[in-house]
């Protein structure tokens, strides 16, 4: 509590000391002097609240002082008792209420009456300093109003009419006050949102809210529309709004939603792009790679055998670069996961270099591998991309290195507790790379220079998917480089080291696949190489084949006569895959309402293969596949129907 500043002058100190003693407490302080002039200066430069000013003093009385405090307007306000010993006659009274007192203590003072006037009189500073500190916040905020950017109006919560409003409405809305006051604010809005906005006032009144906000169109003046936000307040009976043109708000958030609709348009476009390229891409690819398989079974000359390798290997080769076409494309669309299991980190890094040796050698390259003792033995690791990685990385080295080495080296940065940081650091002594065009090896479809494509082949995507796959596990990818004397990158990344040890590999099965007994499968394909590749490999299974060419025609053969399974390609004129199964599950009788479904399709992409699993389809095989993938799924779902393995 700030405390109330009282004056005191006496000529006579032993009167100073006793009012004093009299007077004293906490919420007040206390300033005195015995000169009239010394008054003047105190009263002057500290906010006095009370003084009690003696009547006779020598020289000036305490008439002329208060006479003299009540003329500068610094002082006026002093509210001043007089004490005094002369007579109480009605003269001296009015003499002392003209000068500007407000009350008399006559001596000798009586200490309860002193200190009952004296604490009534600061009561009353202490309210007269409130209202004062309120009339000038009042003025401030009448100040802020007037100036303010928004409307700021009062409405009368009975009929909503507009009792008082700032001049912010000419600026926002054109009208000025007078043609405002006393009309209804719900007249401001466009006729669409009367209804509305009357409601929600309502609402606000009903509920007494202290605080609303809210956004309707306005009309202008001069019939623009506009659009404001309002923040409501309602109190005894009235409500207090605050109006704010957000106009270019809207706008901007409106070209947001629209750049937002075009964005996700075409990103669809994109993805539904790319799945019928997945689509016609690697559905031919699988013809190629099947038709190859079942040209390996028929009798080859060595010409023959050698020219069939070098069909499986450019097969191979296109299918690679397919894949990472939609590898970078699932990415962007963040539909790229990572999947870590317990594996064995030392046969995966074995086996990418078992891989690629060949290449190496065929170029007459040093090939080195070096792994720490101490690279623990099983991680928790995406195996897939781990060797994606590798084989990225690895065979980027060996393709540009025409003498010297590439060298693998892993080992151990960092333990903590159960983790292990690992550099994985590939290193060759190629062509190597300018400093100025390190940054743009890893944008899509880039490569160092103009020329590399020409001179070595490639698409620019593999370090490309490499940065963004060790992005995606949480590590660093650097590289070092000097034209002509060759490059290492450097892959830096955290793994947990596993407390189980990883799962059996599945050992891929041999040439002499069971034949099946009595089955009958039919082959939903419109692809002509497709169905006569998938149809020969089922025939060698002793199957017995149907092929339809579409989902219309696959339905009708299921209405007339019984298969034991079918194998659903999902893009196909008219009645897609997916629409084939949903009718079967949907529409046919048992027992072919059941039978078992798995999809052929050519798409790479997971949203694709859930939705055949959604559609009704048991199991998904994407294309291209090796026939005893096929097998072991037709296994898993015609266990019954499986027999004896084929001859050699």
């Amino acid at each position: 509590m700030t405390p109330i500043n009282i004056l005191i002058v006496d000529d006579r100190e032993e009167n100073i000391i006793a009012l004093e003693a009299l007077l004293s407490r906490n919420d007040i302080r206390l300033f005195s002097t015995t000169s009239p002039n010394d008054a003047l200066k105190i009263a002057w430069d500290n906010p006095i609240s009370i003084a009690l000013v003696d009547v006779q003093m020598p020289g000036m009385d305490g008439f002329e002082l208060v006479e003299m405090l009540k003329s500068n307007p610094r002082t006026k306000d002093i509210m001043v008792i007089f004490v005094t010993a002369i007579s109480k006659e009605a003269k001296y009274a009015v003499k002392g209420f003209g000068a500007g007192a407000v009350d008399y203590l006559y001596k000798p003072l009586d200490p309860y009456i002193t200190s009952a006037k004296v604490d009534a009189f600061i009561q009353l500073a202490r309210t007269q300093d409130e209202i004062k500190q309120k009339n000038e916040e009042l003025q401030n905020f009448a100040i802020v109003v007037k100036n303010s950017a928004d409307i700021i109006c009062s409405v009368d919560a009975d009929n909503f009419r507009i009792k008082t409003v700032n001049p912010a409405v000419e600026t926002i809305l054109g009208y000025k006050q007078t043609e405002v006051f006393g009309k209804s604010i719900v007249d401001l809005a466009v006729d669409a949102n009367r209804s509305d906005f009357r409601k929600k006032l309502g609402e606000i009144i009903k509920d007494n809210l202290s605080f609303s906000v809210f956004e309707f169109q306005f009309n202008t003046f001069e019939k623009h529309i506009i659009w404001v936000e309002c923040r409501a307040s309602y109190r005894n009976k009235t409500i207090f709004i605050n109006i704010s043109d957000i106009s270019p708000q809207k706008s901007y958030q409106q070209q947001l939603i629209k750049s937002k609709e075009t964005a996700e348009y075409g990103k669809k476009v994109k993805e539904t792009f790319l799945a019928n390229m997945s689509h016609e891409l690697r559905t031919p690819v699988n013809g190629i790679i099947g038709l190859s398989n079942l040209l390996r079974k028929t009798p080859l000359n060595d010409q023959q055998s050698g020219l069939l390798a070098m069909l499986e290997t450019s097969s191979r080769s296109l299918l690679g670069v397919i894949n990472d076409v939609l590898d970078i494309s699932k990415i962007e669309a963040g539909k790229f996961s990572i999947v870590r299991s317990p594996n064995n980190l030392k046969s995966i890094v074995n086996s990418v270099f078992g891989l690629l040796k060949f290449n190496a050698d065929e170029k007459n390259i040093e090939f080195l591998l070096e792994v720490d003792n101490d690279v623990p033995d099983t991680l928790q690791i995406d195996s897939l991309r781990l060797n994606q990685i590798l084989m990225n990385l690895l065979s980027n080295s060996i393709k540009f290195t025409d003498r010297g080495h590439v060298k693998l080296t892993v080992s151990v940065l960092q333990k903590l507790n159960d983790k292990v940081k690992l550099k994985f650091s590939i290193e060759d002594t190629g062509i190597g790379i300018p400093s100025d065009k390190l940054a743009r090896i890893f944008e899509s479809f880039e490569q160092a220079d103009e020329d590399t494509a020409s001179k070595y082949g490639g698409t620019g995507l593999g370090l490309t998917i490499v940065k963004k796959l060790i992005e995606l596990k949480g590590g660093d990818l650097t590289v070092s480089s000097k034209p002509g004397q060759g490059s290492t990158f450097n892959f830096v990344n955290w793994f947990s080291v596993a407390t189980q040890p990883p799962g059996e590999k599945i050992v891929k099965p041999d040439k002499k696949l069971a034949r099946f007994v009595n089955t009958r499968v039919l082959v939903a394909e419109d692809n002509m190489i497709n169905q006569f590749m998938v149809a020969k490999i089922l025939k060698d299974w002793n199957v017995e084949v149907s092929v339809a060419e579409n989902g219309d025609k696959a339905i009708a053969l299921l209405k007339e006569e019984q298969f034991d399974l079918v194998l659903m390609d999902t893009h196909m004129p008219g009645i897609n895959g997916y629409q084939a199964a949903r009718i079967i599950r949907m529409e046919l009788e048992e027992p072919m309402r059941s039978v078992p479904i798995i999809s052929l399709s050519a798409s790479a992409f997971e949203h694709e293969q859930m939705e055949a699993l959604s559609a009704g389809m048991n199991d998904v095989l994407p294309k291209p596949f090796e026939p005893q993938e096929l097998h072991t799924k037709m296994v898993k779902l015609l266990d019954s129907k499986v027999g004896v393995k084929s001859p050699a």
